[in-house]
Parts: C-alpha cells; structure tokens; sequence
C-alpha cells in the first residue's frame, strides 16, 4: 500500500510573527455580503479562502450550471473530438420545447451553428437552447451529455455537486452545487484552457444572426467593464436559487475567484460581488514564492530513467497575506509515494501546503515537469551507483 509522503521546505522570506495576536488583523469581509447566505473568496495562487460562508452548503446553481457545460466543451476540444468550426442543426423536438424559453440564442431548425456560435450564445448570453442544441447533436442526447458533466465533477473532485441538466433549467433539485466546488470547477476551465478561456469568457456583448434574426447578446456579469482585470464567469437566477454569481478577476498575475448563491435582489448580488473581489484585491497582499513553471521540489521515482522527477506549479504561487502584515510563512509538499515510473511531463503529482501564521492553510496543485520513462538496465546500474554513493 502506497504511504503518504510529506516534505516540508524552508522559505528564506523576512516574514516575523507580528508582536500582537495575528488573528486581530485579519480584514473584516465587506458588509454587502450580510443578506447573501453562501459565499466564498479564494486566490488561486495560494489557494488561500479569503472569505467564506457555508461553502459545501448545496444550492441550485441555475444558469451557473452552465460553466460545466462550457468545460465539457473545453474538454472536448482540447482532446481533438469536438472542432470550434463543427455545425449543429437543432432537432424540431428542441425548438418545440426551447425556443424563447427564458434566455435564448433563438435558435431554429433552419440554423446552422456552430460549436464556436454555441459556446459564445451560453457564457455571454446564458441561452438556454443553445446548451440543449450542444448537448444533443455532441453526445446524442441530454442524458448522455450531463453524464460527461458529471464524470467531469468526478474527476475535478467536486464531490458535493450533481447535474442533471445542462443549462440549470428547474429540474426539482437534481442539479445542485458548492461554492467549494465550482471554484474547483473555475480553476480548472481558467488553468486548463486558457485559450479557450479567454475567447469564450468575459465578452460583455455578442452578436449571433439567425433565421428568426439579429440577436444582440449581453452579459449579465456585473463585474466585467466594471472591476478592473474582470473576465468571467457566470450569474444564474431562477425564483427557487435566487440570484448567484461565480467571478473572477485577475490582476497582476493574481487571480481571485469568487462564489455568491441565493442572493435575494440583483442590485444585491451586483453591490456584494464588486465589493467582494475589490476587498480580496486591496485587503490582501501577495508574497512571491514560485514562478509558474519554477521547480518547487523533487518526489521520488522508482524503476525510472531518473530518481527523481521535479514538481512545478501551473501558475505563479505565492502566499496571501493581510495588508501590511508580516507573518511567518511554512511550506510543505505532500503527495502519495513512492512514485513508480513511467510519469508524464505534467500528471497531477503533489500538493503544495502553504501556511500563512493565523490563517488556514492553502493548497497549490504541483505537476511533473518533466518526463521520467521506465528504467533499462544501464539506468538501473546508474541509479544504483548514484544510491550506494549519495
């Protein structure tokens, strides 16, 4: 049975315990997030929480849903079997049922979309045809679609969420999330696809012509043009989730995600979620440990070409600390070894822990930056005179 592995590494950083309590200094969330029940504020770069509120409370996601089924179509993609230029025609049934039916592409059975037509009508104009027309003509219907959708929450770890629709139309509380979850979930599509990302995200207008016409698209998103490095994501609302938002902005390198559910007002939702990631920005501070890429440790290899493989981040790490604070900062890599070769150049391998004084502890995913194949015999000899002398 593998055993769990810890390395802990010192950081060479001026970062002394402040002479008073610490926890005094820890800046008070905004007053705007008072009438909002669920809400969470993690930097990506630490995974740091900032701000949390019953974060792995279930709640309907409404049209946040459809952030998932955006990644599926990212994944898709990135994996070759879905092309940008691919063209969709609806079936009669589809357009019976969602024609005009709340926010809508408009779509007709005389469309022709395309994937790239498609992923723009769901992130800008949240429209719910537009996820059905996706989901059936790609996987064949809308079962078989939300099942890739959860076999993706399975694989991202989003252990407290479950779809079974892809655009968060009512279904009876079968489609349900975290906040925890969907920032795993923002994480991912950001890190994963950053092309994809950035043309499909962020757009506050967007324009689509059809047979039914011109159809203007707008964002609801009240932060992009508003909060400056704002570029995504999602709102959602119906009358039994209320109003929700998963935003993010990044700015210098720094990326904040937040996650606000069951807000009872727009203006609400809008006035909490400016506040919100404006307070995550100016409140905390970075400290610069690791460039994305830069080696942050070494794991173990057994039976490989090499003895050891080095763990790099996919983003550039530093902790988060209150402003103008000093604070001892410890660091510590855990992953599940030994490790066995073959390992590919950029298998999820380690996490790193980073441990702010006061504060509870983020976690960095840590990849392999290199590829470590099966060991031949000459290898196998060299390693072991390495061994026998080191």
């Amino acid at each position: 049975m593998k055993s769990k592995v810890k390395f802990g590494l010192a950081l060479a950083l001026p970062v002394a315990a402040l002479a008073t309590p610490v926890s005094a200094a820890n800046p008070e969330p905004p007053a705007e997030l008072a009438p909002i029940p669920v809400s969470l504020l993690v930097d990506l770069g630490s995974g740091q929480v900032l701000e949390q509120r019953h974060p792995d409370t279930p709640f309907l996601p409404a049209s946040v849903t459809k952030v998932m089924t955006a990644y599926v179509a990212f994944e898709e993609i990135a994996a070759g079997r879905l092309s940008l230029d691919r063209v969709f025609q609806e079936r009669p049934e589809t357009e019976k049922e969602w024609f005009a039916k709340g926010t809508n592409m408009y779509l007709t059975v005389k469309d022709r979309p395309t994937t790239r037509d498609l992923l723009h009508g769901i992130l800008t104009q949240s429209a719910n045809d537009a996820c059905v027309v996706l989901a059936e003509g790609y996987a064949g219907s809308v079962p078989e679609w939300t099942a890739k959708m959860n076999d993706a929450a399975r694989r991202l770890g989003m252990t407290l969420s479950h779809y079974n629709t892809p655009n968060g139309w009512m279904d009876e509380g079968h489609t349900y999330v975290t906040a925890r979850d969907m920032v795993r979930l923002a994480d991912a599509m950001i890190t994963r696809h950053p092309k994809l990302y950035r043309e499909f995200s962020g757009h506050k207008r967007w324009y689509w012509k059809g047979v039914a016409g011109e159809v203007h698209m707008r964002s609801h998103d009240p932060i992009i043009g508003v909060v400056p490095g704002a570029d995504g994501i999602k709102t959602g609302y119906t009358r039994e989730a209320g109003y929700n938002f998963v935003g993010t902005a990044e700015r210098n390198g720094r990326r904040l995600v937040m996650v606000l559910a069951g807000s009872p007002t727009t203006p609400v939702r809008d006035k909490a979620a400016r506040a919100l990631i404006e307070w995550g920005f100016s409140a905390w501070t970075p400290r610069h440990l690791f460039d994305k890429g830069q080696p942050v440790a070494k794991a173990q290899v057994q039976d490989g070409d090499a003895l050891t493989v080095p763990l790099v981040a996919n983003r550039e790490v530093h902790a988060t600390l209150p402003k103008d604070s000093q604070r001892k900062i410890s660091l510590s890599v855990h992953y599940r070894g030994p490790l066995v070769a073959p390992i590919r150049k950029g298998d999820k391998i380690a996490d790193l822990t980073i441990q702010v004084q006061g504060l509870e502890p983020g976690q960095v995913p840590l990849f392999a930056g290199r590829d470590v194949g099966k060991a031949g015999t000459l290898d196998r000899l060299w390693n072991g005179l390495i061994t026998l002398f080191s």
